[in-house]
């Protein structure tokens, strides 16, 4: 699996909303609210044989309220 976090800006008044969408798909390690530019992070582990884009666009960012996703991916745990 790999490891990837992603920040989610939410359309004003719709954090709430789109955190319990992303929570009901059962697909996320971790999410939490977040003060700056984004509403939200969420912990996400990608089955390795999967094309990250492809599986978060698939999973994640057809919810309604996202306004703008920023995706990190990671390499090495210390």
């Amino acid at each position: 699996m790999r490891c990837v976090f992603v920040q989610f800006r939410c359309h004003p008044g719709r954090t709430y909303e789109v955190a319990d969408a992303i929570y009901d798909r059962e697909i996320v390690s971790e999410l939490y609210s977040t003060s700056g530019e984004y509403d939200l992070i969420a912990k996400i582990y990608v089955p390795e044989d999967e094309d990250v884009g492809h599986w978060l666009n698939a999973h994640l960012f057809d919810i309604p309220g996202i306004s703008r996703t920023l995706t990190t991916m990671t390499f090495k745990a210390f």
